[in-house]
């Protein structure tokens, strides 16, 4: 499958899977970012995809990021939707700085992966009543 994508700074190559078993492509930073001591920020990452229907684009921080330079995603992932797609919708990695020192990501530099999911969207159909409980958070042991 073809998917549209559009880079913003030329100079930087276009996201590549680095493997014939990756399911993640690397999204690199598009500028010199500091991050100061335990804040958020956001690296802009250099493209715009046009995500397929019926699927979403999930942004996850690469394994490595956060033991090489302590940054972690606040909320875990980052889930672009496939109508994020405009001319302004620059995918951007949000991060947090967990050291006491500031943390400089290079442009160029390899800060996350893109991972697209087949989605399917659902009606609800309420009821009053939903059944036996399990017994609650963590009942499983």
């Amino acid at each position: 499958m073809k998917v549209k994508i559009k880079r913003l700074d030329k100079s930087l190559p276009l996201p590549v899977y680095k493997t014939s078993g990756s399911v993640g492509f690397d999204i690199s930073a598009r500028e010199d970012t500091v991050i100061p001591p335990k804040s958020i920020a956001l690296i802009p990452g250099n493209v715009i995809v046009e995500t397929p229907p019926g699927y979403m684009l999930l942004v996850a921080l690469r394994s490595s990021t956060p033991k090489k330079k302590g940054l972690h995603k606040p909320h875990g992932i980052g889930v672009i939707d496939n109508d994020y797609c405009g001319n302004e919708d620059e995918i951007k990695v949000q991060v947090f700085n967990s050291t006491d020192s500031e943390v400089k990501v290079e442009k160029g530099e390899r800060i996350a992966q893109g991972i697209f999911v087949k989605i399917d969207k659902f009606e609800w159909e309420e009821t009053d009543s939903m059944g036996k409980s399990r017994g609650g958070f963590g009942s499983t042991g």
